[in-house]
């Protein structure tokens, strides 16, 4: 945790508003990150990664989020998201060609499965692959896809097989250079704006049959347990933002006067931190134990979700509590305050919505 906090210090903290402001994605901050040896923390030395356990990886982007939450998914996406499944399905080849750069942060990672149609219901995507021979043509429309525009490798899901509904979906390691890939609109986004999000095109992209990551009629299942793990990391996210949201707060509390006496000693903002402190250490504490039966190879599926779950509202909560504190201050743009209620929210609903989690939950609770 002491590189991820010196990283954090040189090269995020300070910086996150302007990010925000501008919207564009801090280049700079993403190549500092990946020569600290970040960008593959659980990822095996043998593939360019930092060998560390899941739970260290968790921290960090905890802890990058508390900065900058548009960075700290940046970083969630592209191990979560992209490395790990690889790291799980992959072959020894595809691993050595695609996985270690990622690791080493030279190759920024995407997630392509949601399209305008198909969001929580995965198995109504419209993306087809047909086999050609020795490859695939690969044609469809992803959409509000983070890491897009700046990454060179995509997880790509697309249909081998319509008849079979969310078993004919298989999934594809896809190169950004291959003839055919192109970037639609980039989303302006109410929050994490500096995280960039567009729409990705494939026009008869030819793949070898060999980057097919699993077998045919395996992407339904590699994007379930790649989601599991990518909750994680978003509960994370928002553990983060929470914290910020309650350390501001504090510090606020302690210093602003009225009527005669800081506002901490009134027994209404005593509450509210109270409260505040103990679901986010609540929300931290399902966050790592999730993080943890994933390190041990355990089922974590109905955890994940609880994790994701609680740890957005709770980010929601304490950044709308933090807000509130500071009155009229917290709702300048002087201050980071609404920039964390801004990008709080998001965490209710990437990565599966706090719907979704409740039906996740109760499924696996039935």
């Amino acid at each position: 945790m002491r590189r991820v906090q010196k990283f954090v210090d040189a090269h995020v903290g300070g910086r996150a508003d302007r990010w925000d402001k501008t919207g564009k994605f801090p280049v700079e901050a993403w190549r500092s990150l990946s020569k600290s040896g970040l960008a593959g923390l659980p990822i095996p030395r043998k593939y360019g990664g930092a060998g560390e356990d899941v739970l260290s990886y968790v921290q960090a982007v905890e802890e990058i989020s508390k900065a900058s939450a548009a960075f700290g998914v940046t970083l969630a996406v592209h191990v979560s998201l992209v490395s790990q499944p690889l790291l799980w399905f992959g072959t020894e080849q595809q691993k050595m060609h695609y996985l270690k750069p990622l690791a080493l942060g030279r190759q920024l990672g995407s997630f392509c499965l949601t399209e305008p149609g198909a969001g929580s219901d995965v198995s109504a995507m419209e993306s087809r692959a047909t086999q050609k021979g020795d490859s695939y043509l690969i044609n469809g429309h992803k959409y509000f896809i983070v890491n897009a525009p700046m990454a060179g490798t995509y997880l790509v899901f697309a249909m081998t097989d319509k008849s079979l509904g969310h078993r004919g979906i298989s999934c594809f390691i896809v190169d950004r250079n291959i003839p055919g890939v192109r970037i639609g609109r980039v989303f302006d986004k109410m929050g994490i704006r500096s995280s960039q999000v567009s729409e990705v095109f494939f026009d008869d992209v030819r793949v070898p049959a060999e980057n097919m990551l699993g077998r045919p009629g395996d992407g339904f299942k590699i994007a379930m347990e790649t989601l599991d793990c990518g909750r994680i990391s978003i509960a994370a996210q928002a553990v983060g933002i929470a914290q910020a949201s309650l350390e501001a707060a504090i510090q606020y509390a302690k210093t602003r006067v009225q009527f005669s006496r800081p506002i901490g000693d009134l027994q209404a903002i005593r509450w509210m931190l109270a409260d505040m402190a103990t679901e986010i250490e609540a929300a931290r504490l399902l966050t790592y134990r999730a993080a943890y039966l994933t390190g041990k190879s355990k089922k974590h599926t109905k955890e994940a979700s609880m994790a994701k779950l609680f740890a957005a509202s709770t980010a929601v909560h304490a950044a709308r509590q933090a807000l509130q504190i500071h009155g009229g201050y917290g709702y300048m743009t002087d201050l980071p305050l609404e920039r964390y209620y801004r990008d709080a929210k998001i965490t209710e609903i990437y990565e599966g919505t706090s719907e979704i989690q409740r039906l996740v939950i109760s499924n696996e609770l039935l």
